[in-house]
């Protein structure tokens, strides 16, 4: 699965490089000073904190915006259940998402890139685990699949803007690390969009067959050779590092080798 994320760690310029060519330069620009100014760089969150993370999302495919992680979607009732709910909707299983409830109605025409730098998995070795970092080896920022829907509680005044990130079957490293023993359905990975597929995934259409045959052809893994991997230190915990700078530099696990 995918539950922790890094983000706006890297300098404008290579947000503008990577995503220069489908949004507006000056409204990426102005975003990311506007989310630097309010928290900074995020190298380690959880989406069961429900963080603000940067997405482009098909109805505004020109724009970058800050989603709340944890899908809501439109037809919940109250805050209860929208709490409840988001806290399961961290991830979208490709393969399902068609016909859960949850997501369906998003996965047929509401889906968005997540701009991200690099998430965390863990590998379990004699009962411990230890945390990797996956980012692509070009060092560019990743677009990962992703669903999105706004919420809106007439009676509270409240309107929420979230989304779900969609994951796939590992490939073979992914499968190496993500290696959770309770994981009674396989290790999983994020569907991470190359950038000759970030605008299918957002790209609608009026034949909806056609549009789901598209969109099931890109839940594949991406392949092993583009990502670069390494163990980080402990991240939670009593003598975990949190979200600072350390999250995302190599550590070394003598145990391991």
């Amino acid at each position: 699965m995918c539950y922790n994320i890094s983000y706006l760690t890297k300098k404008k310029l290579e947000y503008a490089k990577r995503f220069g060519g489908s949004v507006d330069i000056e409204d990426l620009e102005k975003v990311l000073d506007e989310f630097y100014k309010k928290t900074g760089p995020t190298y380690f969150a959880s989406g069961f904190d429900h963080p603000d993370v940067p997405v482009i999302t098909d109805d505004e495919p020109k724009k970058i915006q800050l989603f709340s992680w944890g899908l809501i979607p439109f037809w919940v009732k109250d805050v209860k259940q929208a709490v409840e709910i988001s806290n399961k909707t961290i991830n979208a299983r490709g393969e399902e998402m068609f016909e859960k409830p949850s997501f369906r109605n998003s996965a047929k025409g509401k889906r968005c890139l997540i701009i991200v730098d690099g998430f965390f998995e863990f590998h379990w070795e004699s009962n411990n685990s230890y945390p990797f970092y996956i980012c692509l080896k070009n060092g560019a920022p990743m677009a990962v699949a992703g669903l999105w829907d706004t919420w809106n509680n007439i009676h509270e005044g409240i309107q929420r803007n979230t989304f779900s990130i969609v994951t796939t079957s590992a490939n073979p490293l992914m499968h190496y690390i993500h290696n959770q023993p309770k994981a009674s359905q396989g290790s999983r990975m994020p569907v991470i969009l190359p950038e000759e597929s970030s605008s299918e995934w957002i790209r609608s259409g009026n034949d909806q067959e056609e549009v789901i045959k598209r969109i099931k052809k890109l839940l594949t893994p991406l392949d092993d050779d583009l990502l670069e991997t390494y163990t980080v230190p402990k991240l939670k915990g009593k003598n975990g590092v949190g979200n600072s700078p350390k999250a995302i530099e190599k550590f070394d696990y003598p145990e391991l080798r």
